[in-house]
């Protein structure tokens, strides 16, 4: 997967979206790169693969700007059909472009999101996007890529930065499941498949499964004390991000938990 010839590098999305799909991992990359928006000059956010609507990129911009009001804001989509759709809703600081994991946004951006994107591709092109990404963002920049359900109950994404992904999250609706191992349904390209026995993301989850299961009696106090037992416990037994900003009871409230990436990678990159 490789940028050149003037043509946008990927393919077109199914562009299935709709208002606070994405407002989990809005609300995350808010409170986890605020500090960086805040001590950037001139940031720039690219959301990749926004879909047959604005309204995403649009709520993005909206959350963004509450933490750095002069972030800038740029949709990009391989659709030109979809960007054509867009380009009413611009505004100062927010607009639309035609393009792919090549990101001709002008210059560098400070965060790229990427979500329901990769889920089309083969394990082997979701790293090769990964990588083209990664050669387009700022020095310090991030790319938070992952998938989430219809409603944006269910999601997970991963973090990327210059030497690679960073951390796993996992993110639910706390009374949209019935153990954690369902989200297992939204893990990002490169790990989907590999929730099989001897996987270490098969282990993780059947812990996960195994701590919810034994913090059944906090039930009894409601979904969300039960969730946050449950994590504490798997805390015990993986290195679950336990201190702000990734981790703690603040964001374990909001039915979230989050991993180094090392903990859960395959063992080996899949060759193309």
């Amino acid at each position: 997967m490789r940028a050149g010839g003037g043509r946008p590098v990927g393919e077109i999305t199914r562009g299935t979206t709709g208002h606070n799909r994405l407002r989990r991992s809005d609300r995350w990359t808010a409170a986890v790169y605020g500090p960086l928006l805040v001590s950037a000059d001139r940031p720039l956010v690219a959301d990749l693969g926004y879909g047959a609507s604005h309204v995403t990129t649009s709520e993005l911009f909206v959350r963004l700007r509450r933490v750095r009001p002069d972030v800038e804001v740029v949709g990009v989509e391989i659709d030109p059909i979809r960007v054509a759709a867009a380009k009413p809703y611009e505004r100062p600081g927010l607009s639309f472009v035609r393009g792919g994991f090549e990101l001709p946004v002008g210059r560098r951006p400070l965060i790229v999101r990427a979500f329901n994107v990769l889920r089309q591709y083969g394990e082997a092109q979701a790293w090769e996007a990964w990588d083209l990404l990664r050669s387009r963002v700022a020095d310090n920049g991030v790319i938070v890529e992952g998938t989430c359900s219809e409603i944006g109950h269910r999601a997970a994404w991963v973090t990327l930065d210059a030497r690679g992904p960073r951390t796993l999250t996992l993110s639910a609706r706390l009374a949209g499941f019935e153990r954690p191992s369902d989200l297992a349904e939204r893990l990002p390209k490169a790990l989907i498949h590999r929730n099989v026995p001897g996987e270490r993301v098969h282990d993780f989850l059947r812990d996960f499964d195994h701590a919810w299961a034994l913090s059944a009696p906090y039930g009894a106090y409601g979904v969300r004390p039960r969730w946050m037992a449950a994590v504490e416990r798997l805390a015990g037994a993986w290195p679950v991000a336990t201190a702000p900003p990734l981790g703690g009871r603040r964001r374990w409230r909001l039915g979230e938990v989050t991993l180094p990436w090392s903990s859960l990678a395959p063992d080996e990159r899949p060759s193309s």
